[in-house]
């Protein structure tokens, strides 16, 4: 194939780029392991190390790849977009689905979506949002990915879904409720959808009814050989037997908080800062390492505190996981949520004894974890200005892995895109600094409330920590243009941020806490084109 021998030849294509509990026996913990955290430690033997290509998307999310290897699907906010990366150094959208709608009800906030063969799943909105909205997931057989087909009777759950996963005709979802907050199983196989099981947090464990549900939030799901993975914010992650999706069973969980500390702390910023913050977790193809991804930002408060890194456990038991280490993120001068630079975690892969993983502005890393207490780093690439990756996931195997960019991190100007990058270690040179904001040309934070410190905007080196504090509330309603408000779901007006997602600077709080994408793009500065200007209102092509 023309793609692998390209790779295999070791060149870099010179492409021109736009952007150049309770703790039980049962429970694992970092901080009571002796197990090391690790910084980012470079490859001795690194080549120049650059993207492949790279494709303007519109609203781009959460990016998932096909069994064939050679197509990505991509959430777009208000629709997704199909991607062909067969040729890695010019990736081609194939099929562009924005403006869903069901029964004259948009379908907004589409920031996850997950395909299994030919089936794809388009689930939204990620947040609280109007009642006007519909709430549920689509099907669509994307047997011929330039030509997605709606398959069946849109499923309306009358709840917002953050995340799901899908595993042949089982539908792992998330139903981010406050009360309940379950994890709910549905059959996609048939003409219409069916709930076929569920599984609740406080179930299991009554007391976390204690804890404001947003510290317990389900955020996200993954599914291995009949184990699910759940990212349960700061009560952990935890792991569930579903080999009978209909009476799902708990296992195990690691976390390193517990309830009874949860139940002491009424600080909205404890959503936001370390200890805690389980906001992505997955397992590699063997099912024996798991990875814990925590988003997290600087809060001025105790240590831990700054981004939020991926602990790395053995499951090999999954009744006894095992703390194994930490990869710590990239360091920046301003580290809160309104700072000018996110370098938390967010989503990642697990491959083949390497961690593929996107750290918004703080750009995608390859880790070697064939041996999972002593990762090493092989390669990384950021550029801040105009990228903030929200996933990386493996395409094809030991060649390529594509990464998505968001444009809705709060005081960014990140551009949506879906890169290409080379498998193999590397060094980007000349790597931009995440420690001087007048390099970037960046502005720093915002004030958002009197609590919310100026910040150290002059660290001197990539361990220091800014101080200060991130404002959480932001705005979560259902309007393209981020104008119109939302009821929570008793009726009441909400005011507490979901945890976990970008969000527009300045947005006001509706439960849910991030606001539409959609709203970051009408909102953007006029920027010139060849042709002319393109105002906030206008679409850009």
């Amino acid at each position: 194939m023309q793609r692998r021998q390209f790779l295999k030849r070791g060149f870099v294509l010179p492409v021109a780029l736009s952007v150049p509990q309770s703790a039980s026996a049962s429970s694992a913990s970092p901080s009571s392991s002796a197990s090391p955290s690790f910084p980012a430690t470079r490859h001795p033997d690194s080549e120049e190390y650059e993207p492949l290509g790279r494709v303007p998307l519109e609203g781009a999310a959460e990016a998932v790849v096909g069994d064939d290897g050679d197509t990505v699907y991509v959430a777009a906010t208000t629709g997704f977009a199909t991607v062909d990366v067969s040729d890695p150094t010019d990736p081609t959208v194939l099929a562009d689905e924005h403006g869903l709608s069901v029964d004259g009800e948009s379908l907004l906030q589409i920031l996850d979506v997950k395909v299994d063969g030919d089936l794809l799943i388009v689930p939204g909105p990620a947040n609280r949002s109007s009642d006007s909205l519909f709430h549920g997931f689509l099907r669509y057989d994307v047997s011929d990915p330039a030509d997605p087909e709606l398959v069946g009777e849109p499923y309306e759950t009358g709840y917002h879904i953050h995340n799901c996963y899908l595993d042949g005709d089982l539908l792992y979802v998330v139903q981010n409720d406050p009360e309940e907050n379950p994890l709910v199983v549905f059959d996609v196989g048939g003409d219409d959808a069916a709930e076929i099981g569920r599984w609740s947090l406080l179930d299991h464990e009554p007391g976390w009814a204690d804890v404001d549900w947003l510290a317990r939030y389900l955020h996200d799901v993954y599914v291995h050989d009949d184990v699910a993975y759940l990212a349960h914010w700061n009560a952990g992650t935890y792991l569930l037997d579903v080999s009978d999706p209909s009476d799902p069973e708990y296992i195990s969980h690691v976390a390193d908080t517990d309830l009874e500390e949860q139940r002491g702390i009424d600080d909205e910023d404890a959503r936001l800062g370390l200890p805690g913050n389980d906001h992505y977790a997955a397992v590699d193809e063997t099912g024996d390492l798991l990875a814990v991804g925590r988003e997290a930002w600087a809060t001025g408060g105790d240590e831990p505190d700054g981004p939020g890194g991926i602990d790395l456990y053995d499951v090999s038991d999954p009744a006894d996981p095992a703390f194994r280490a930490s990869i710590a993120a990239p360091r920046a001068a301003d580290e809160r949520y309104y700072g000018p630079l996110w370098t938390t975690a967010h989503n990642f892969e697990l491959r083949d004894g390497e961690l593929y993983a996107a750290w918004y502005q703080g750009g995608v890393t390859i880790h070697d974890v064939s041996e999972p207490s002593e990762p090493v780093e092989l390669a990384s690439w950021r550029d801040p200005e105009t990228a903030g990756f929200w996933t990386a996931r493996v395409a094809d195997p030991g060649e390529v892995f594509v990464a998505s960019s968001t444009e809705a991190i709060p005081h960014g100007e990140t551009d949506g895109a879906l890169y290409t990058f080379p498998i193999r270690a590397g060094e980007q040179p000349d790597q931009p600094s995440l420690t001087d904001l007048a390099e970037l040309d960046l502005e720093p934070a915002r004030e958002t409330d009197e609590n919310d410190d100026a910040g150290d905007d002059d660290a001197e080196d990539d361990d220091e920590t800014a101080d200060g504090e991130p404002n959480g509330s932001e705005r979560d309603d259902g309007s393209a243009d981020g104008t119109s408000s939302a009821s929570s779901d008793d009726g009441s007006s909400a005011v507490d941020p979901i945890p976990g997602f970008t969000a527009p600077a300045g947005a006001a709080g509706v439960g849910g806490g991030v606001a539409l994408l959609e709203g970051v793009r009408r909102r953007r500065k006029t920027r010139e084109t060849d042709g002319g200007e393109i105002s906030d209102d206008q679409d850009r092509s």
